[in-house]
């Protein structure tokens, strides 16, 4: 009788652990999210403390760079010696980074030590995904990756008011603070709840495609960061960094088909799915976080909103966002199908941006509201079908370079996105102020086309006037660019085939069969 009740338990024992392991997961991916925005709502008080104004971008630049590089490198760490043991390591070296950045004295030591943080924060969220990955069947995939994105979206609606609070009360240097206790609870949930079984590869680690790779991604990053700002987009540094990141990319894809254990092996790229995702996602991370970017500066500037509350501006995109996730998951879930979300994302997402790109002076916060919801409801459906179908494209033992390779396609999206967007942003502010607002206007826009609150304040009504007009022009230009990229998710998702998912079916092959979740009490 003892036993028989042992057995009936079991399975309710088995998914209370799983919900440990996924709040552990969960923390940590909020301190993926969180970082950036936190910080960057604390930057003017750290250039007011340490100095050093002219390396500001440095400090995010930094943190971008090391992760978007070690990414790819994680994955395949996980994959080849144990996903569990990876995972708290690249959680220790970001708390070791986190600490280190708040102690920091000077602008350069804070950049060298939110490289290290950088480096960190590449293996929390590929760890976050291939855990996932690991535990949980794809049938149920959905809805926890669902949860994942509702995590996002609350990190960058809550980000600028959180750091906005810590800085005034506790000072900037909490801002990475913070990231320590709640760092040491997932490290502690994932060491007692989480057991995956270790493994040990027999070949070395392909150093010589590590280097390749990550002097193609820095060279990629730095290209998108610096080009038009920094240096113009002519100028023999950016060419020589187009150069060097071309070269090594051509030797990286080189390299991979005779390297033993590769970095990213090319195979995976052979499965149809998983390459029109990696597609889906560079575009969604070009889309999403050019929006996050010129949204809230445009109703900053043009319809007069607070900047203190930031994060809320993007409120109805993001909420959006969160709703549709978890639908999209949970109907994943119950019904086994996934076709309709990228197709129907990429539609909205299309609708939605050229509907942003039609805003101008006269636009009602209500109406944009309504067009930045039509974006999230799109951005919702893509998110983590793309990270789900991805994974159910490959097998087991890549799963850790799939979501590295995922996650890796929408930071560069991201970089690309941010950098051309801009670009065209700035390109149109500038031209409409030279044509509206004279002389003046070309003064006050030469260094930046962006403005604070306080600076437009400052300015005559014309020349105020104009400004908020070429704004308006800047964002119309922006979005109508983001809505044609969106056109090539929308065809690529039409490609999509729905391959059952893994654990689907109620007759599952021994091939197809989902290993139970490896988690014990």
């Amino acid at each position: 009788m003892a036993d028989t009740q042992t057995v009936e338990t079991e399975p309710d024992k088995k998914q209370r652990s799983v919900r440990v392991v996924l709040l552990a997961l969960m923390i940590t991916m909020m301190l993926a999210m969180l970082d950036n925005m936190i910080v960057g709502t604390a930057m003017p008080t750290i250039v007011g403390e340490l100095g050093g104004l002219e390396h500001l971008s440095w400090v995010v630049t930094a943190y971008t760079l090391a992760t978007a590089a070690a990414t790819p490198l994680w994955g395949k760490l996980g994959d080849m010696y144990g996903r569990k043991g990876v995972f708290m390591t690249s959680i220790v070296l970001f708390l070791i980074g986190s600490a280190l950045s708040g102690m920091a004295q000077d602008m350069g030591q804070l950049i060298g030590f939110r490289a290290v943080q950088g480096l960190g924060a590449g293996g929390l969220m590929v760890g976050v995904m291939a855990i996932i990955g690991d535990l949980i069947p794809p049938r149920e995939r959905g809805k926890y990756q669902g949860m994942m994105a509702g995590v996002m979206a609350l990190a960058m609606i809550g980000g600028p008011l959180v750091g906005g609070t810590i800085t005034d009360n506790w000072g900037w240097r909490w801002s990475f603070y913070i990231n320590l206790p709640l760092g040491v609870v997932a490290l502690g949930l994932i060491s007692v709840v989480l057991h995956l079984p270790a493994k040990r590869a027999q070949a070395r680690i392909d150093y010589l495609g590590a280097a390749l790779l990550t002097v193609g991604i820095t060279s990629i990053v730095l290209v998108t960061t610096w080009g038009g700002t920094e240096y113009a987009w002519t100028s023999a540094r950016i060419m020589e960094l187009i150069g060097i990141g071309v070269a090594a990319l051509v030797g990286f894809v080189f390299w991979q088909t005779k390297a033993a254990e590769p970095v990213l092996p090319l195979h995976i790229f052979r499965s149809r799915n998983f390459t029109l995702m990696s597609i889906i996602g560079f575009v969604t991370g070009f889309v999403m976080f050019g929006a996050t970017l010129f949204l809230p500066l445009y109703q900053q500037s043009v319809q007069g909103a607070s900047a203190t509350n930031s994060g809320l501006l993007l409120l109805p995109m993001l909420g959006a966002m969160l709703v549709t996730s978890m639908v999209a998951g949970r109907v994943t879930t119950n019904s086994g199908r996934y076709y309709v979300f990228p197709v129907l994302g990429s539609v909205l997402m299309v609708i939605g941006l050229y509907l942003l790109s039609t805003m101008d002076t006269g636009t009602s916060r209500l109406t944009s509201g309504i067009f930045m919801a039509v974006v999230g409801l799109g951005m919702g459906c893509l998110m983590q079908i793309t990270m789900l179908v991805a994974q159910n494209s490959v097998e087991m033992k890549d799963m850790g370079v799939a979501s590295s390779s995922t996650t890796l396609f929408r930071t560069l999206g991201s970089s690309f996105g941010v950098a051309i967007m801009g670009a065209l942003f700035n390109h149109r502010v500038q031209d409409t102020m030279a044509e509206r607002g004279g002389s003046l206007g070309s003064k006050v826009t030469e260094q930046s086309a962006q403005l604070d609150a306080k600076s437009l304040e400052k300015l005559p009504d014309a020349v105020r006037e104009a400004y908020q007009y070429a704004v308006s022009a800047g964002t119309h230009s922006a979005f109508l660019l983001g809505s044609i990229v969106a056109v090539v998710a929308l065809v690529a998702a039409v490609f999509v085939k729905e391959v059952p998912l893994k654990g689907a079916g109620p007759q599952k092959s021994a091939d197809d069969a989902a290993p139970a979740p490896l988690v014990e009490v």
